[in-house]
């Protein structure tokens, strides 16, 4: 005869499992070609990185939303491409207005109505309710914010207001400013700063380090609570200044950029050690990748660059290439602007050291953390992001419509399998030539056999570039991939 189980197990059992930890780390301007494991001619050492690599899967083909920051963020955030709303080129500097529409469901609101804690610790860049003035740079900086992630669904936040270039430098905890400011100098690159206002407790060099103890601290007293979190830490480096904590000068011989690198590859180790030593490390789904491509130019070989001279923003390639073998830098329509680094570890769900070709982009965050959850996205959420966790678990097929990309000066492209359309004759960044959106000749490449995007193909092809024209067009005025 079998034994009774006991009540308290049957009970346990018919519970449905927890949701994961949720933690996503986002580097600032980090390269596809600064990640060893991605680029094994690397001479930055990322043991972390590799670490997380191999623990999870890695993305080959991995897009940001633009090929800047600010737009990069409203599409991790929202699930929706920046240049739907009214950001249609450029970024926020410090001082912007909130650039998320009122009502709209960020990936914070919606994961708080699935029972997470909801916090993030870093660089925020989507604009700010400050109290002002008559003027838009004149804050009052003893009054709480009016909007910001505090009021966009994360329970807890410590942020900054934009790249630790932009005023002004100040640590903002759940709305309210930290401390009284001085005023910071402008100084050149490689520490690049303009002039502005810095609140006292904040110290450029210290900063990454006590946005990572800040990161830290929230994993540990999340991991004694009864529900699931979610932590998005979005770094402030290897961005502009380049200036690692001191404790990383000569971790490289490649120049105070190289460092940085270390350094948030540093900063990434203590995230995994702190999810370690709270015990939940199995029981997290870790997501790692960067805004948007270096800025960091490819040198030709024997030309002055940032290792003789670290003023210089480029690498000798012979040296270092942190946009791996990809045309143009940050900024870019080409693929250094948003082919990024991507790496996604869940423990008994995602098989070690496995790695995809599939196309995807950072928007695709949103749809994929509601599917981990159960939970169905709203039809006026998320309106480009789709579900990666036909790849992440191996089951079920992966479809997505096809990625658009978009450049700093708001130029356009489409990826559709092995082929890239452009509409534009130039980067639409910061290589040259420039060009402007919808301007022809426009571009079409095949990157299976051109990365570098050197060889246009549209006169070849001019069936396949109209048939991606037209397929842009029907995607930007649709209002929705999804």
């Amino acid at each position: 005869m079998r034994k009774a189980l006991p009540l308290l197990f049957l009970l346990a059992a018919a519970l449905p499992a927890q949701h994961p930890n949720i933690v996503f780390l986002l580097a600032d301007d980090m390269g596809f070609g600064d990640v060893q494991a991605l680029n094994p001619d690397s001479k930055i050492p990322t043991p972390n990185l590799n670490r997380l690599a191999g623990q999870g899967m890695t993305f080959t083909d991995a897009h940001t939303g633009s090929a800047v920051c600010t737009p990069t963020r409203y599409g991790l955030i929202t699930g929706r491409y920046s240049w739907r709303g009214k950001l249609k080129s450029g970024v926020l500097d410090g001082y912007g207005f909130p650039l998320i529409e009122d009502g709209r469901e960020t990936v914070a609101s919606f994961l708080k109505k699935q029972g997470y804690s909801t916090g993030i610790v870093g660089k925020w860049h989507l604009g700010l309710g400050f109290v002002r003035g008559a003027d838009e740079h004149d804050i009052d900086f003893t009054q709480g914010l009016t909007d910001g992630p505090h009021t966009r669904g994360f329970d807890f936040s410590f942020i900054i207001p934009a790249s630790l270039d932009f005023p002004p430098y100040v640590f903002i905890r759940n709305g309210q400013i930290t401390r009284s400011t001085t005023l910071q100098s402008a100084t050149q690159f490689p520490g690049f700063l303009r002039n502005g206002p810095r609140g006292r407790d904040l110290t450029v060099q210290d900063a990454l380090d006590d946005l990572t103890a800040e990161a830290v601290n929230y994993i540990q007293q999340r991991a004694d609570e009864d529900k699931p979190f979610f932590l998005y830490f979005p770094l402030t480096a290897p961005h502009k200044p380049a200036l690692p904590h001191p404790r990383f000068t000569g971790a490289t011989r490649l120049g105070p950029y190289a460092n940085f690198v270390s350094q948030v590859d540093w900063t990434v180790g203590e995230v995994l050690n702190a999810l370690e030593s709270a015990g939940v490390a199995e029981e997290t789904l870790v997501f790692y990748s960067s805004d948007n491509g270096s800025y960091m130019y490819r040198l030709k070989p024997g030309e002055p660059d940032h290792v003789s001279d670290p003023t210089i923003q480029g690498f000798d390639e012979t040296h270092h290439t942190s946009n791996s073998g990809f045309r143009g830098t940050k900024a870019d329509i080409y693929e250094a602007g948003h082919h990024v680094p991507f790496l996604v570890r869940w423990p008994g769900k995602v098989r070690p050291g496995s790695r995809t070709d599939a196309t995807i982009c950072l928007t695709d965050f949103f749809a994929t953390v509601a599917e981990v959850t159960g939970a169905a996205l709203p039809h006026d959420a998320a309106e480009d992001s789709f579900s990666l966790l036909p790849l992440l678990t191996g089951k079920g097929e992966f479809s997505r419509a096809p990625v658009i990309h978009h450049s700093s000066a708001g130029m356009f492209a489409l990826r559709d399998g092995k082929w890239k359309f452009i509409a534009g004759n130039g980067s639409g960044g910061r290589q040259k030539p420039l060009g402007k959106p919808f301007e022809r000749p426009y571009q079409l490449y095949d990157l299976s056999e051109d990365v570098g995007e050197m060889h246009n193909r549209i006169e070849q092809v001019p069936d396949v570039a109209q048939r991606m024209e037209k397929e842009l067009d029907r995607l930007r005025s649709a209002g929705r991939s999804r």
